[in-house]
């Protein structure tokens, strides 16, 4: 009888270091040489669990059993455990393989073709399939315990983190691993957020476009190429501020487990917090699930900021004789009934027109737009007050970095201190220490340079000109887009309308009109939410 051998081990370290598959493989010649079989070919899984059909070499002798003629007639393994670890699936295959004419034999757990012999086979593997349960409980125990410790499970953490070993807190003898930083993948990682919150050579970058601009570069991830998910993963990952979690989602479904079954292993922050908070309301902001296109898309000009204060629906659009004339529309009156709310409808011309005249009149006219900016001044020196003192500890780390170097420098020129590895290993360590210091107070700085000092009173004309012309111009397709740049809201209450808008956004259109054109740049910034709004000036208009 032609014969198949399928020998596995669990894991790719069992497979390099451990002797089971050299000792699965002869103990299963020697039992078809003895019995009379003859071997056809041999399967070898070196890392790959039993509890699932994800294992390349399994699937390639299933498609070899399935080919015409049957290259063999039985597939023999040293034990059930090793083709199947789950019950129902070890008999789905099992008679999948009978119908192409193929048997399943275990060299240790033989068993007759009756029916005893096909209880005591399924008794075999109900054992092994809670053997396995059993053993991945407990394993899982122990991998918890080794993440509360500080200690790193698996072979491969993150971007811009390595697996380092190092010796067991309190016991040399033993060798455990901790994610550190790899300082080449973390330069990657600090450009990234740059890119998404900065830009880069003056114009903005998402998440496509950094995947692009990183292809381009050469730079890959880990030898594949950048995509626009890698990217979105790199941004909304909270191990870059420290806080990598162990045990976070489930195994074979990847879907996340509660919350209090996460272990928190702290690691060396790449970014900080306030960056990444930043980012985070960014991509908030711009995600299709904060503003769906087809709001973005639709035609009428306050579709997707007009809402009903009373129920806090939007309001969208609706027609009346026939089409003839158009209206805003609680959604609330729209999908369950009138009775539920008491806002009125809307007549669509007079609200759009009321909107736009208020937004010329009170806010985009040169002597408003200075009292808007200048508010945004006084908030931005107040917000960024403190941070000399914040910076205080790191230039005292600076000087402390800068001075241990060139003590240990004097020392090897004295013939104090051998210049050997380990010496050379603590100059690395502080040359890359001032390295992240020096970014941390450049990135300071940065933030203490307002941008908003740059803006004349010139510029602030242009603006109004600008826009108001964009705006005035009926029929103007843009007019929509360049609107929501200073409008996030408007809530209606009654018979009245309350506008609201950001400062910040207002302020991040008026820096990037640039002289020769005709109209702002259109910036997607306005989506994000400010406590602030135009002023009692500008809240507030009327209809009848």
């Amino acid at each position: 009888m032609n014969v198949a051998l399928y020998a596995r081990v669990s894991t790719a370290k069992q497979f390099d270091k451990d002797l089971s598959i050299p000792d699965q493989l002869k103990q299963m010649r020697e039992w078809s040489r003895a019995n009379g079989h003859i071997i056809v070919a041999e399967y070898i899984e070196g890392g790959a669990t039993a509890t699932d059909d994800r294992r390349p070499e399994f699937k390639m002798m299933i498609e070899h059993a399935a080919s015409l003629p049957c290259p063999y007639q039985a597939v023999i393994v040293h034990s059930r455990s090793r083709f199947f670890r789950d019950l129902f699936e070890f008999l789905s295959y099992e008679r999948k393989l009978k119908r192409l004419g193929c048997r399943v034999i275990s060299i240790t757990q033989q068993t007759a073709d009756d029916p005893a012999g096909q209880m005591a086979s399924q008794i075999f593997s109900l054992f092994d399939e809670y053997s396995s349960k059993e053993n991945g409980k407990h394993t899982l125990r122990a991998m918890k315990e080794n993440a509360r410790r500080g200690y790193f499970n698996g072979s491969r953490p993150c971007f811009g983190y390595q697996a380092v070993e190092c010796f067991m807190d309190g016991d040399k003898s033993k060798k455990k691993k901790r994610a550190e930083i790899n300082h080449t993948e973390a330069g990657v990682v600090r450009h990234i957020f740059g890119y998404y919150l900065n830009g880069h050579s003056g114009k903005e970058m998402g998440a496509k476009e950094i995947a692009q601009y990183l292809n381009n570069q050469g730079i890959s991830l880990r030898g594949t190429q950048w995509n626009k998910s890698r990217v979105h993963e790199v941004l909304a990952n909270r191990a870059y501020v420290g806080e990598y979690y162990f045990n976070k989602r489930e195994n074979k479904s990847n879907c996340l487990k509660p919350e209090s079954e996460w272990i928190l292993l702290n690691v060396e922050p790449i970014i900080d917090s306030v960056m990444f908070d930043t980012v985070r309301a960014r991509r908030e902001s711009r995600t299709p699930a904060k503003i769906a296109p087809r709001v973005l898309n639709s035609p009428n000009l306050l579709t997707g900021i007009i809402k009903c204060d009373i129920c806090n629906a939007a309001m969208t659009s609706a027609t009346g004789k026939g089409g003839r004339y158009r209206y805003y529309k609680c959604n609330t009156r729209i999908s369950k009934g009138n009775h539920l709310c008491t806002t009125p409808i809307l007549p669509m011309e007079k609200i759009d027109s009321l909107v736009m005249e208020t937004v010329l009149e009170k806010v985009l006219t040169p002597s408003r737009l200075k009292i808007l900016l200048a508010e945004l001044r006084k908030r931005q020196k107040s917000k960024f007050s403190n941070q000399d003192e914040l910076s205080k500890p790191l230039h005292k780390e600076l000087e402390q970095v800068q001075s241990g170097t060139v003590r240990l420098y004097e020392a090897v020129e004295k013939g104090l201190l051998p210049l050997d590895e380990s010496l050379q290993e603590r100059i690395q360590q502080l040359k890359i220490r001032k390295e992240e210091v020096v970014f941390k107070l450049t990135a300071m700085k940065n933030r203490n340079v307002s941008p908003l000092e740059s803006i004349s009173p010139g510029k602030l004309d242009l603006f109004s000109k600008a826009i108001r012309n964009v705006l005035v111009e009926k029929g103007n397709a843009s007019a929509k887009a360049y609107l929501r740049l200073l409008v996030s809201e408007i809530r209606i209450k009654e018979r009245q309308a309350e506008i609201t808008g950001s400062y910040a956004a207002l302020a991040s259109a008026v820096l990037k009109t640039k002289v020769d054109t005709e109209v702002p740049t259109f910036v997607p910034y306005w989506l994000r939410k400010s406590p602030g709004n135009f002023g009692n000036e500008a809240r507030v208009c009327r209809h009848r």
